[in-house]
């Protein structure tokens, strides 16, 4: 009776301890990791209003322009973003990234209401300088576990996605007619949010 219990006992603990190897297997494998830290960088920027607003700020501003500003400023923040994204991954310290990041809100707001026409190179510039803030908010708050590829990855398309958002939504005033009228009450929206979350 005592053998049958001790066998039965010793049966329970392999298959306890087969089940926590198989569901450790499952969570460390490398497919899992990649796709787990691919959708934390996606959600990054979309689960804050600051960076959504100023992504999608970027776009309008970019379609309010035109020209070569369609593509070189959309493509000077992503890249930039990423630079910002690495210093702080690689432990170097970006100061102002909170105060940068709700600067840049109220700034590219305020460019779209106004409808400032600057040269492209500058526009490169304001976009690439706002960038670097939030990039390194994205890298500072990586996880510690996370695939650093996967994740910027994915805060990167994240952003890509959220420049063509206003992109395209420049472009859908410019051709029903509403563009000037719109694009200004849209800095409207991006400028006030941003004194508001500024000061909430």
């Amino acid at each position: 009776m005592n053998a049958l219990k001790e066998r039965a006992l010793k049966t329970k603990g392999l298959l306890v301890a087969a089940s926590v190897l198989a569901s450790g297997s499952v969570l460390a494998h490398p497919g899992h990791e990649q796709a787990s830290s691919f959708m934390t960088g996606f959600a990054h920027p979309m689960g804050g209003l600051d960076h959504l607003l100023a992504m999608v700020a970027i776009g309008l501003w970019a379609a309010s322009i035109g020209g070569r500003a369609l593509w070189a400023i959309p493509a000077a923040f992503v890249v930039t973003m990423l630079l910002g994204g690495g210093l702080a991954v690689a432990g170097l310290n970006v100061p102002f990234v909170e105060q940068g990041i709700l600067l840049s809100v109220i700034v590219l707001g305020a460019l779209v209401l106004f409808a400032k026409r600057l040269p492209t190179a500058v526009c490169v510039m304001i976009a690439g300088g706002f960038a670097l803030f939030h990039g390194a908010a994205h890298g500072m708050e990586m996880p510690l576990n996370a695939n650093g590829l996967q994740y910027a990855l994915g805060f990167a398309l994240a952003t890509a996605s959220l420049h063509l958002v206003g992109l395209g939504l420049g472009q859908l005033m410019t051709k029903i007619g509403t563009s000037s009228f719109a694009t200004r009450i849209s800095g409207f929206v991006i400028a006030t949010a941003g004194l508001l979350l500024a000061f909430v």
